[in-house]
């Protein structure tokens, strides 16, 4: 009886040599499945069912690794600070729409919510600049240009507006310096194209 459980644990006949036991073929599906460990047999063979080689380690990989560049944070930083003026900005108007008295109430807090909603777009890019994520550096560009008209609009309003167009027009130009610098796109992980 003890002989009988001897050879069923073993996996495989000692009379049949051609043909593995399932512990083998198991291994050879782990392998297969791109494993370098030697998964268990079991998570070798649900990897390549499910596609998740060698790619998928790498696909699931985080960003750039290293301290990230000054020019970078300083980036980062900037295009935080234009979208909480933004945000000011859009909170002012919403709240002079509602409680103030401007020409058009209406149109005050339309423009309120929609300065609001433009401040998103550069608050997501600056984090995503903190955070050396590669597709953050569109969303910043687009804003940087965008902030050149805006900027010439504050300048021929006259008085403190003149100010507040300079400034913005300095902060646009400096953050597009910043991200045209190679240190931050190879932060980024942007290779020049070839």
């Amino acid at each position: 009886m003890q002989a009988r459980s001897a050879k069923a644990g073993s996996g495989a006949k000692p009379g049949k040599a051609g043909k593995p036991g399932k512990s083998a073929q198991a291994g050879k599906a782990g392998s297969q499945g791109g494993s370098a460990k030697g998964a268990p047999a079991g998570k070798g063979s649900k990897a390549a069912a499910s596609g998740q080689g060698g790619k998928g380690a790498s696909a699931a990989a985080p960003g750039p690794s290293g301290p990230r560049p000054a020019r970078l944070s300083a980036a980062a930083v900037l295009t935080a600070v234009e979208g909480v003026a933004l945000a000011a900005l859009g909170v002012y108007m919403l709240i002079d729409g509602l409680a103030g008295s401007p020409d058009s109430p209406r149109q005050a807090e339309t423009g309120g919510l929609t300065v609001i909603a433009l401040a998103v777009l550069p608050l997501v890019a600056a984090r995503g600049l903190w955070l050396r994520r590669r597709w953050s550096r569109g969303p910043s560009l687009i804003t940087q240009i965008v902030a050149f008209p805006v900027a010439w609009t504050l300048i021929n309003g006259g008085g403190a507006l003149i100010a507040a167009g300079i400034g913005l027009a300095l902060v646009a130009i400096a953050v597009l310096g910043l991200l045209v610098n190679p240190t931050a796109t190879e932060a980024l992980g942007i290779t020049p194209r070839e």
